[in-house]
């Protein structure tokens, strides 16, 4: 999630997902070191796919363009890693009925690929 600045009495503001491959280099460590789940958009690189599998990790995403319906089910934000990367900062957030699919499960299921195969047996 990429959020902007909460307003007054706010956890958090805007909190829309980001382009996940912007991370791709960085998430593999991560997940190595603990991280369990993930949200962002987009498709993953295999290295990532590998470290959500060898670890049990989730890889979720969200919808783009929705941040500020997403940030209202955001109930905290608390900035883990990396806070002078402002926007870009690892956070743990708390969330209720949050309008997340997963995309790649802990097995390496990915539904950028399967739903591709599903839709061309269709057609």
């Amino acid at each position: 999630m990429e959020p902007s600045p909460a307003r007054e009495g706010r956890p958090i503001g805007s909190a829309g997902p980001t382009t996940a491959s912007r991370i791709d280099k960085y998430a593999p460590n991560l997940i190595d070191l603990g991280l369990g789940a993930m949200i962002g958009k987009g498709k993953r690189s295999q290295a990532v796919i590998d470290a959500v599998v060898r670890n049990g990790c989730v890889y979720f995403a969200a919808v783009g363009g929705a941040g500020a319906l997403l940030s209202k089910r955001i109930l905290s934000s608390e900035v883990v890693a990396y806070d002078d990367l402002g926007t870009e900062a690892i956070r743990k957030l708390q969330v209720t009925d949050f309008p997340v699919i997963v995309v790649i499960d802990s097995e390496g299921n990915n539904l950028y690929e399967t739903a591709i195969r599903e839709y061309e047996k269709k057609v």
